[in-house]
């Protein structure tokens, strides 16, 4: 049941501009914003907190965290889509598109990892379907085209699974997010305490399997995309001619740029910059690419999402609005933005008629503390 409330003495991030006032929710939707520091009758007094948008988070692998919390470890899958689903509420955010990888490796016991896409994507369905989560789930499937079963597994979802979005993943090292293979090796060797003499085997196998079936599993993943009518998203362009292909498949959203002359082609282009949340957080990428700060000096990021931090997202678009000077801007990188660039028309702005979406937060030592979240009118945390 959604609850009547008004939001008053706060300041509310509009689309353009920071403003102390207050904002009418009924029936789960916005129905007037006033500016002004008076608290009417029944109204709850924010004292002075930020309220804007509920942060929309476009690709996160948290929830893959839920799902295999060790190594080797499978946990019941409907539990975990529920406490993935209340950690990303107690964050702030009121919609994701749950990422989830398509293209598995089931030749090799060594090197297996195997499909699971369509028996999560079912359930999170079914639970979104049934009203079981707190906050609105879409689906992104994560395209890996250096694996064996891409095209099956693609062929495992259609229109009527309402998917967001498709990203084109390609991790062969050596290039885009690992050009410098030590980075991958020690990612690899950390995550999956693989021999010195297995990773290099390792490295091989991958390349075969790129030169195999690269080609056309990243075609397979573009039709994908149009079949479902998804947005379609490149991951790790690193130069100007990656992103040419990008633009050519009609790629929209980049995610993670890893140079500043990836990001500019891809403003040349007019696709939408993605940057990482833990990378303007720590200051910088752990894969030794470029820092998403970079970016932001050089006006070439669009939209943050938490990847593999969910606390990241608020952290990061604060961060950006106090460097940039305008809460607003900062914000509309994790609200606004991510909204229009997948078309959802109904949130992700304070606007008279949009979804009641809301975070209240305030600042301490500079970090936002969230003292509530509201999805369509309703205190989910």
């Amino acid at each position: 049941m959604t609850q009547d409330m008004i939001l008053a003495n706060a300041m509310l991030v509009l689309p353009n501009e920071t403003v102390r006032g207050s904002i009418v929710v009924k029936d789960g939707v916005i129905h007037a914003i006033e500016k002004g520091a008076s608290v009417p009758a029944g109204a709850e007094d924010c004292e002075g907190d930020y309220v804007a948008p509920g942060l929309i988070e476009l690709h996160t692998d948290n929830l893959e965290r839920h799902l295999h919390p060790r190594p080797h470890v499978e946990w019941p899958h409907q539990a975990a889509i529920v406490a993935h689903d209340a950690e990303l509420a107690s964050v702030g955010i009121t919609t994701v598109f749950d990422a989830i990888r398509v293209g598995s490796i089931i030749s090799d016991p060594g090197k297996n990892y195997g499909k699971y896409a369509r028996r999560i994507a079912t359930e999170i369905l079914s639970m979104r379907d049934n009203d079981s989560l707190k906050i609105s789930h879409h689906l992104h499937l994560r395209a890996e085209t250096c694996s064996e079963t891409l095209i099956d597994e693609l062929a495992e979802f259609g229109p009527q699974d309402r998917i967001g979005i498709v990203s084109i993943m390609d991790h062969t090292p050596g290039q885009r997010q690992f050009t410098d293979i030590t980075k991958f090796e020690a990612y690899v060797r950390g995550k999956y305490a693989i021999s010195g003499d297995g990773f290099s085997d390792y490295v091989d196998f991958l390349y075969g399997l790129r030169d195999r079936l690269g080609a056309a599993h990243e075609a397979a993943a573009v039709g994908a995309a149009k079949r479902y009518g998804a947005v379609l998203a490149s991951h790790d362009d690193t130069t100007a001619a990656q992103v040419a292909v990008s633009s050519a498949h009609g790629i929209h959203l980049a995610e993670f740029p890893t140079t500043v002359e990836a990001a500019q082609a891809c403003r040349a282009h007019q696709i939408a910059t993605i940057m990482g949340g833990p990378n303007l957080v720590r200051g910088g990428s752990h894969s030794g690419n470029v820092a998403a700060i970079e970016l932001a000096d050089a006006d070439i990021l669009d939209i943050i999402s938490s990847d593999y931090v969910p606390a990241s997202l608020l952290m990061g678009a604060v961060r950006l609005g106090q460097h940039w000077g305008d809460m607003a801007k900062g914000i509309a990188t994790v609200t606004a933005t991510p909204a229009k660039m997948t078309g959802l028309t109904d949130r992700g702005r304070l606007e008279q008629g949009l979804t009641g979406d809301l975070i209240r937060f305030r600042l301490t030592e500079g970090v936002p503390a969230l003292r509530a979240v509201w999805r369509k009118g309703r205190q989910v945390a």
